[in-house]
């Protein structure tokens, strides 16, 4: 696998120099699939290592039943009421991630928008014919 560097400079060479696909091959010293497949590519090579399982999901579903009865139950108790053997920082983690789940809505939260996601039509005095339904329609203006 190629590094983002020698990526960028497969591309560099093939689209701003112009040169050939066995050219940069020989001149980089890595094969013609490798210059073939990063020429392709819309991005960057990346590693991503498979994900880990964690110490907390084997008490997971415990640990939500506790939360289903009492959503405000701080984590150390919890790991006493499960008999957590292992360090408390990552049950800490994980009980404040599954703690939103098991909240009851707020009920003074406040309502917020992300820009566009609601708009508003004022249509009082449109400039066009607009239909009603299938047979009639309303004008205005001029």
């Amino acid at each position: 696998m190629i590094d983002v560097d020698d990526w960028a400079e497969i591309r560099r060479l093939r689209f701003a120099e112009q040169l050939g696909i066995k050219t940069i091959a020989r001149k980089l010293a890595v094969s013609k699939n490798t210059v073939r497949s990063a020429v392709r590519s819309d991005r960057p090579p990346h590693y991503e290592r498979p994900r880990k399982g964690s110490l907390v999901d084997a008490y997971e579903p415990s640990i939500c039943v506790l939360l289903k009865d009492c959503p405000s139950m701080p984590a150390t108790v919890i790991a006493e009421r499960i008999e957590w053997p292992h360090g408390i920082t990552i049950l800490k983690e994980r009980v404040a991630e599954l703690r939103p789940l098991f909240r009851p809505p707020d009920p003074c939260q406040r309502t917020s928008y992300r820009p566009g996601e609601l708009v508003q039509f004022d249509l009082w005095q449109p400039d066009y014919l607009i239909p009603l339904d299938h047979d009639s329609s309303t004008s205005s203006g001029s």
